[in-house]
């Protein structure tokens, strides 16, 4: 899509920024994955309590008895899934700082495609309104179903506002690698301190 935009000398970059983002979204819905696949193996109950998570929405607390991370459902304006991070008691500073980092990262995003696709819809609307009055046609028929403009036509919307948007979608990847490489740097560190800790009480136990 982004080729049909711009001009041969910038698809290059953007093909770029596209492959590191698909990286670095690849490296994000594993570790979500391995976190899930914890989730369902430490409690038979997880089925359900996640179950009830996505469909309550995030009117609600987890229970204090509850252990894991909650997903919950498509936010209505960024179409993004929140997360209610755990705080376990014993959490140690460098676990506190992976989880704020993520959660930093989450309300970026949040607010970011909220606004994007509340901008998107209006602009969208407001073309297709402009397009139907140039035509003498009105937004509804004799049915009261809405019209619609033909694909050719919203290809200009699309193009149009993929053009007026580039610099601000580079300048929110060029954010989110920095988050991120922030957050599996985190991960990193949090996995190799609890492979650590794992190994000084496994040891200890050998000596007992």
């Amino acid at each position: 899509m982004y080729q049909v935009v711009f001009s041969q000398g910038k698809q290059i970059y953007v093909i770029s920024e596209l492959v590191a983002l698909v990286c670095f979204k690849v490296v994000g819905e594993f570790w979500n994955l391995f976190q899930i696949g914890m989730f369902f193996r430490n409690s038979a109950e997880a089925v359900i309590m996640n179950s009830a998570c996505i469909f309550k929405g995030l009117g609600f607390s987890p229970p204090a008895h509850s252990h894991n991370d909650w997903i919950g459902p498509p936010d209505k304006h960024s179409n993004l899934r929140p997360v209610i991070f755990y705080v376990p008691p014993e959490e140690s500073p460098l676990e506190r700082r992976l989880r704020e980092a993520r959660q930093e990262a989450q309300a970026c995003d949040q607010r970011f495609w909220a606004r994007h696709n509340r901008t998107f819809r209006q602009e969208k609307e407001e073309f297709i309104y402009s397009r139907l009055k140039a035509k003498g046609v009105e937004m509804r028929d004799e049915t009261g179903q809405k019209a619609t403009l033909n694909v050719e036509e919203m290809a200009d919307f699309y193009k149009d506002f993929l053009s007026k948007n580039f610099r601000k979608h580079m300048e929110y990847n060029r954010d989110w690698y920095k988050r991120n490489f922030t957050i599996t740097f985190l991960m990193g560190q949090v996995a190799l301190a609890r492979a650590l800790r794992w190994l000084r009480w496994k040891k200890k136990k050998v000596g007992n």
